[in-house]
């Protein structure tokens, strides 16, 4: 079974009996800080006890970090189970997406017979977000999905457009779902977040996770931020008790420390970003400017095969709606890791 979504290396280690240089996949390029580490193997004398349900400490932590009551937190394992456990809760007839965008979605979606209704971005403006959105949004919409920045574009929308999604979601009695897991890899992260609006729009939704910033992609901890307390209720209740293990709530806590480590990754991002967009230009590649920790661009299509025999990987994005299999997303990593992509590119390309 070949799986679709990026980070797979147990499947390439299975085919080709090797690890790859994995830029499928878009965690922290620093890995697992030492302080996490720390906190789960100090966390494993708990690890014979059921974890705690309401992750109580770990939403305290998290109130303070956001600025948000803890009884608007909800912690999950990982967002895409926060994903599924929104859809199972709210059940929506009718949900529009703009296409390209993170496939989860439209995964949890199906599961309870929702009707997906894609809004395709413009190629020719390099798959940005405009108030054209706002026109397909009408009242039979009852939920809206974006991401900020998006996936796998990177295209990020301004405050202005979101206070105008907000009001145009009331106005149609749409619950919007705002994913900001790539978000905290901008510096100015701050003043590009939806947590402003929560007061004045409580039925918003914020996606987050650890598990991008701090390489938790396998300890498996997200979280959702909203005003709507009796959503949030139901959202727990939509899925098995025990979401998030004592170990991943031990390492969510440890993380909410880790500033000057989120820093490094921050500025290391800002850095390499611009390098790697320009070398992967020089390759004659189109690539979009993206705003994440990831980028999209368009190459051969065969590229993604002939770049794994050898020995490196990014994401294909054919499974995307609105995209081909001549479109690649790559992660932004280290300079000598993106050094070795970009030779190995080059022999493909050549």
């Amino acid at each position: 079974m070949e799986l679709t979504h990026g980070g797979d290396w147990a499947g390439y280690r299975a085919k080709f009996g090797r690890d790859a240089l994995d830029f499928s996949a878009n965690v922290s390029p620093l890995g697992l800080p030492e302080g996490v580490a720390l906190a789960i193997v100090n966390a494993l004398p708990t690890a014979d006890r059921y974890p705690d349900p309401l992750c109580r400490e770990l939403r305290q932590k998290l109130s303070a970090s956001e600025n948000v009551h803890e009884n608007q937190i909800l912690c999950g394992n990982g967002a895409a189970d926060l994903i599924f456990r929104l859809v199972l809760a709210k059940k929506p007839r009718r949900t529009l997406l703009p296409a390209p965008t993170f496939a989860e979605y439209a995964s949890a979606l199906k599961t309870v017979g929702c009707e997906v209704e894609y809004f395709f971005l413009k190629e020719e403006n390099d798959f940005e977000i405009t108030e054209e959105l706002l026109s397909a949004l009408h009242e039979t919409i009852d939920m809206v999905f974006l991401c900020q920045p998006n996936n796998p574009t990177g295209q990020i929308v301004t405050s202005d457009f979101l206070e105008k999604l907000l009001k145009k979601c009331r106005a149609c009695h749409a619950t919007p779902v705002i994913d900001e897991c790539f978000l905290d890899f901008l510096p100015e992260h701050e003043s590009r977040t939806a947590k402003h609006f929560l007061a004045q729009f409580p039925e918003l939704v914020i996606l987050k996770a650890f598990t991008k910033l701090y390489a938790m992609a396998g300890v498996r901890l997200g979280y959702v931020l909203s005003g709507d307390e009796k959503l949030l209720e139901n959202m727990r209740e939509a899925g098995q008790p025990w979401a998030v293990s004592s170990l991943a709530q031990a390492a969510g806590v440890a993380a909410l420390d880790e500033t000057e480590y989120a820093d490094r990754v921050r500025s290391l991002i800002a850095r390499e970003r611009p390098r790697m967009i320009a070398s992967l230009r020089s390759l004659g590649l189109r690539v979009l400017d993206g705003q994440a920790n990831f980028l999209l661009f368009k190459a051969p299509e065969d590229f993604g095969e002939r770049l794994k025999e050898k020995g490196a990987v990014v994401r294909g994005c054919a499974n995307y709606p609105g995209l081909d299999n001549t479109w690649y997303r790559t992660a932004v990593r280290t300079p000598e890791e993106n050094e070795k992509l970009l030779k190995i590119m080059r022999e493909v390309l050549k």
